[in-house]
């Protein structure tokens, strides 16, 4: 159901917790109590270990719950707990086809019945049976799946399910159904109907990375919901969900104030320096100091006591601190200090886009003020099987922008001196400013100049500066008026002298 849909008011609704971090807040509260659930996905999509996360919660509050199977075991149910570090002692398992009732039946025993009506009229008495005695509160059947199976007609599955339901509303019991599916589940009308949710699971295997995985509601009837896709991760300890990102949930009132880089003349072109809420991309090719500026910016923001996100694609996190002890830029990564760089490494054949959303948003509710990504190169190369990255970007940088959050983001060219450097992704329209760094020639050695583009908030600086890297961090000049053609790499000098002078840095 779409999130502006009118729907009715939840706060009368009990609901139970999955126990998920991540899921209760797409499911905006939790599953509500009492009702049928189907649960999907392809192997290995992590359907029981949801499963057994749901069961567990229920357990830390006090309450009676219950596995049911078909066919996996309890050792390997109790195998894969284990897997977690869990301890499941305290939940109720029953295998369904264990007691041989009909195992020992010859065929003249079925009669007018063929064996597999037997099989499932005894099933669902079995399960009947066993609900009503240990009256639990929480119930997994997995895989229902052999239910489907066994019943062959879609007619008698679907009278099958009815009949659980009913029996189960009656005892206030929240029941997770979870069927093995293909790769576009849910695919199953027979039980589509009868349940009231309906919880897909995904996986997908990209060509080098581990498997991405991703969850989807695709019913829930009458609630609001989370509509779309949301990343999974399954590592030890259970699945964790992480909710799509949705900016307009999370505005704050704006505010008006601007943030130095700690550089006067760079400040000059800023206008003044970057308003609170804005982006600035830094551009320019290999080497040419995207980095450098962009650590500038963090030193000044943790010198003013604001915390820093620094979130590195590219490089190591050693070369990284290296290069900035080199150049005497100081990096206060101490939590207990009023203003510190936090450095995180990010490996995006590990990371998804929703999971490094999450962890940026986690990093602005415990109250960063500024955050770099370097490079938008690395987070949109990395991740080569992921579509709509672009989108997914501009939903983090509105996110940002309405925490008030300051934004730098690197993005390399390819081409160096004496080319015409090209960007390989288009992403700079994101971004509220834009600062290109250009290598030039001149006097018999290589420059830098920097120069800004666009500010959409107010005026800036049209003039293009030389700039220089060593310690301590970065030196911008004057402005290169006495040249033509700078961005072209081999400009023409029309100043009075036959030469530049100073070092080139």
């Amino acid at each position: 159901m779409p999130v502006n849909a009118s729907v009715p008011d939840t706060r009368d609704i009990d609901f139970d917790p999955t126990g998920v971090p991540g899921l209760d807040d797409v499911l905006r509260g939790g599953l509500p109590r009492g009702q049928l659930y189907l649960l999907e996905g392809s192997a290995g999509a992590g359907k029981t270990t949801l499963g057994l996360q749901f069961l567990l919660e229920g357990i830390r509050r006090g309450e009676p719950v219950l596995w049911c199977t078909l066919s996996e075991t309890e050792a390997q149910l109790v195998a894969t707990a284990n897997s977690h570090g869990w301890d499941i002692s305290g939940v109720q398992i029953v295998n369904l086809t264990q007691g041989g009732e009909t195992s020992g039946m010859n065929d003249s025993a079925y009669s007018f019945f063929s064996p597999a009506d037997i099989e499932l009229n005894d099933i669902a008495k079995s399960i009947l049976e066993l609900i009503e005695t240990r009256r639990p509160r929480r119930v997994v059947f997995d895989p229902f799946s052999d239910v489907r199976l066994l019943a062959r007609d879609p007619l008698r599955y679907r009278r099958q399910v009815l009949q659980l339901r009913e029996h189960l509303a009656r005892l206030g019991a929240t029941v997770l159904l979870i069927q093995e599916q293909g790769l576009e589940p849910p695919s199953d009308p027979a039980a589509e109907g009868v349940v009231h949710g309906i919880i897909g699971l995904y996986q997908h295997a990209p060509e080098y990375g581990k498997p991405r995985r991703r969850l989807r509601i695709h019913k829930l009837r009458g609630l609001n919901y989370r509509e779309g896709f949301h990343d999974v991760v399954l590592r030890t300890g259970g699945l964790a969900v992480f909710p799509r990102l949705i900016a307009a949930e999370h505005a704050l009132p704006p505010d008006r104030s601007v943030v130095s880089s700690g550089l006067p003349e760079l400040d000059t072109m800023l206008g003044g320096g970057l308003d609170r809420g804005t982006s600035l991309i830094i551009i320019g090719p290999s080497g040419a100091g995207k980095s450098t500026l962009a650590t500038q910016f963090a030193c000044a923001a943790a010198a003013r006591g604001e915390r820093c996100a620094y979130y590195l694609f590219d490089e190591t996190e050693r070369a990284f601190r290296a290069r900035a002890e080199t150049l005497r830029m100081p990096l206060r990564d101490d939590d207990a200090e009023p203003g510190h760089v936090e450095v995180r490494q990010i490996d995006p054949a590990e990371f998804s886009p929703g999971e490094f959303a999450h962890d940026v948003r986690s990093t602005v509710e415990n109250g960063a003020r500024l955050v770099v990504i370097d490079s938008i190169n690395g987070y949109l190369t990395g991740m080569p099987d992921e579509s709509h990255l672009p989108m997914h970007l501009h939903e983090l940088l509105t996110y940002l922008a309405l925490r008030n959050v300051v934004t730098i983001l690197t993005l390399n060219q390819h081409g160096l001196v004496s080319s015409d450097p090209q960007s390989p992704v288009e992403v700079s329209y994101l971004a509220d400013s834009t600062l290109l760094i250009r290598y030039f020639e001149a006097a018999g050695a290589v420059r830098r100049a920097a120069s800004l583009l666009k500010r959409r908030f107010g005026a800036h600086e049209v003039l293009i500066r030389e700039m220089k890297i060593h310690p301590p961090g970065v030196h911008l000049g004057q402005p290169l008026r006495e040249f033509r053609g700078v961005l072209t790499g081999q400009p023409d000098y029309t100043g009075p002298h036959a030469e530049l002078t100073g070092s080139p840095g």
